[in-house]
C-alpha cells in the first residue's frame, strides 16, 4: 500500500495543512503511477494548477522522494528536453523496503534447503493473489483489451501503482501495435534485485493471464524508474498459453 508522507513545515496552504498533505500524497501517487510524467500532466489528472503541482513536486524533490529526468523526443525536435518526474530510490524505500534484511536471509535459507525450484515456487506463490483476484474479476468471454484492463486494475488495487499506455497507435503494421503495463511501485524491489526469479515469475504470470507472449522492457530492480511490460495487440494468442490457462481453470 502507499505510505503516507510526512508534511514539511513549509507545506501550509489557505485550505489547511491537512488538505495540502493529502494533495501532496496525490501528486506523489501520480508520479508513481505515471512517471516519468510532467507537471502539466499531473495537473490535468488532479485538476490542479501548474503552480500548485510544481510547489508539491519541489517539496518532494527537496525531501529526496522524486527527481527530474530530462526526456528528449522526436516530437520536440531540437528544443529543450522536457522535464519528467520519477520516484527516487529513496522514495521507493520510504514506500516500504524495511523487510529486506529478514526476507533476504529467508530466501537464502530457502535456496540452501530446497534449491532454485523451491525459490521459484515461493515466488510463484507470492504473486498468487494477483492471479486469484484476476480470475475473480474477468468474465468467461473476454478480449485481450479486457484482460489488460483487468490486470492493470488488479495491480493498482494491490499497491503496484499500475497504469496502461498504448504504443504504435499509428503503425500501419498491426503487429507493431502494443500496450504497456507500467508499475510505478514494487513492494519487493530490493528483494527482486537480489533474486530475479521474482521478476521472471511475475512476467510468466502476466503472459498466462493475458494469453499472449509479453516482454519486460524495464524493471525497477534492474535500474528502471518503472516496471514496464510490453503486450503485443496485433498477434494471435499462442495456443500453448491458451491451453495452459484453460487447463489451470478447469483444474480449479
Amino acid at each position: 500500500m502507499i505510505t503516507k508522507f510526512a508534511e514539511s513545515p513549509s507545506d501550509k496552504s489557505t485550505s489547511g495543512a491537512g488538505t495540502s498533505k493529502t494533495t501532496r500524497q496525490k501528486v506523489m501517487h501520480a508520479v508513481l503511477s505515471h512517471g516519468p510524467v510532467s507537471a502539466a500532466t499531473i495537473g490535468k489528472k488532479l485538476d490542479l494548477t501548474a503552480a500548485a503541482v510544481r510547489r508539491h513536486l519541489d517539496a518532494l524533490e527537496d525531501e529526496g522522494l522524486v527527481e527530474v529526468k530530462a526526456v528528449s523526443g522526436s516530437q520536440r525536435g531540437a528544443g529543450r528536453p522536457s522535464r519528467r518526474y520519477v520516484v527516487t530510490q529513496q522514495g521507493q524505500v520510504q514506500l516500504g523496503d524495511d523487510y529486506l534484511g529478514v526476507a533476504t536471509d529467508a530466501m537464502t535459507a530457502l535456496v540452501e534447503l530446497g534449491g532454485q525450484d523451491a525459490l521459484r515456487g515461493f515466488a510463484r506463490q507470492y504473486f498468487h493473489k494477483i492471479e486469484e483476484r484476476f480470475n475473480e474479476t474477468i468474465g468467461e468471454a473476454s478480449t485481450l483489451n479486457d484482460r489488460i484492463q483487468t490486470l492493470t486494475k488488479v495491480l493498482a488495487d494491490l499497491g503496484f501503482a499500475a497504469s496502461t499506455r498504448r504504443a504504435g497507435r499509428t503503425a500501419k503494421v498491426t503487429t507493431l501495435r502494443a500496450a504497456q503495463i507500467c508499475q510505478g511501485h514494487c513492494p519487493i524491489q530490493e528483494l527482486a534485485g537480489k533474486f530475479p526469479q521474482f521478476c521472471e515469475e511475475e512476467t510468466d504470470l502476466f503472459a498466462r493471464l493475458l494469453e499472449v507472449d509479453v516482454r519486460r522492457l524495464a524493471t525497477m530492480p534492474t535500474g528502471g524508474h518503472v516496471c514496464n511490460t510490453h503486450v503485443p495487440l496485433g498477434r494471435a494468442a499462442h495456443a500453448s498459453l491458451r491451453a495452459a490457462s484453460n487447463t489451470k481453470t478447469s483444474a480449479n
